[in-house]
């Protein structure tokens, strides 16, 4: 297949091919981040791509839930893709990788088991940016409505008289 418009490098659609025969967690290209699978991609505007990248598998290593895709995980986090926080959060994700090479790898997306990562990730606790980024999940990603019920979460119940009248006692996995 020729390139007739004289573009240089890869059309979507090949990269997406040639992400989803790799097996990557992601597809990182110039100001786009997708999910090998097409089930979700976002192009970004003030971070790089693989900043973005790291971003989302760090905010799924702090709250890991494997029945959570990872579409829900960059709605979290995309918030950080703004001029005012890009700068820091660039700053934030360069210490991370130096923190991963310091463990002896290119960098955190390449930390290929989660136990490494998050080993990682707890000699950062500490550290601002990461208690911004752990922070901001909290309701970046536990407030998507999309996500409550596949913790079970049925919503607010005071509009419908509290949680007595209103599966109080149809747990059953407790």
């Amino acid at each position: 297949m020729s390139n007739t418009n004289n573009q240089k490098g890869l059309t979507r659609r090949q990269l997406l091919s040639r992400a989803t025969a790799a097996g990557t967690s992601f597809v990182v290209g110039a100001g786009f981040l997708a999910a090998p699978n097409a089930a979700w991609a976002m192009e970004t505007t003030a971070l790089k791509s693989e900043t973005m990248a790291t971003l989302v598998q760090m905010a799924r290593d702090i709250y890991p839930h494997d029945q959570v895709d990872d579409e829900y995980y960059v709605i979290a986090v995309k918030g950080y893709d703004s001029e005012e926080s890009a700068d820091a959060v660039e700053d934030g994700i360069a210490k991370l990788n130096a923190a991963a090479q310091a463990a002896g790898h290119d960098n955190y997306l390449a930390a290929g088991w989660e136990r490494d990562r998050v080993d990682i990730l707890r000699g950062m606790e500490d550290d601002a940016f990461f208690q911004k980024i752990r922070g901001g999940l909290v309701t970046g990603l536990y407030n998507q409505k999309a996500v409550w019920p596949i913790f079970g979460y049925e919503g607010a119940s005071f509009e419908f008289g509290g949680y007595i009248d209103r599966g109080f006692d149809d747990i059953n996995w407790l």
